[in-house]
């Protein structure tokens, strides 16, 4: 069942961060997802929200996300997101109204 990973970031060392979105879609094309949304300037229609970006990323299953985020490839270019961002990541199931 497709997943997906939203990721709600707080950037802190832009420079870092940068480092790592420069070598990011060099690595997740590599593996089986999608890139929905990428976006440093959501619209925050209700509530209090203190990031400053948002990231929606759809794979096919829990399995190859976990290929992707456990990979070699990805685990050394995440040392520069996590230099320069705080980020809270949430896993989901796409919703099915038929089970």
């Amino acid at each position: 069942m497709t997943v997906y990973a939203i990721v709600q970031v707080e950037i802190v060392d832009r420079e870092a961060y940068d480092r790592y979105q420069a070598k990011f879609w060099n690595v997740f094309t590599q593996f089986k997802g999608s890139l929905l949304v990428n976006d440093e300037n959501p619209k925050v229609l209700e509530g209090d929200w203190s990031q400053n970006k948002i990231v929606l990323l759809s794979f096919p299953d829990e399995a190859e996300f976990n290929a992707w985020a456990s990979s070699p490839q990805y685990q050394e270019i995440v040392v520069d997101r996590r230099a320069g961002a705080n980020v809270t990541i949430l896993l989901s199931e796409q919703f099915s109204l038929h089970g």
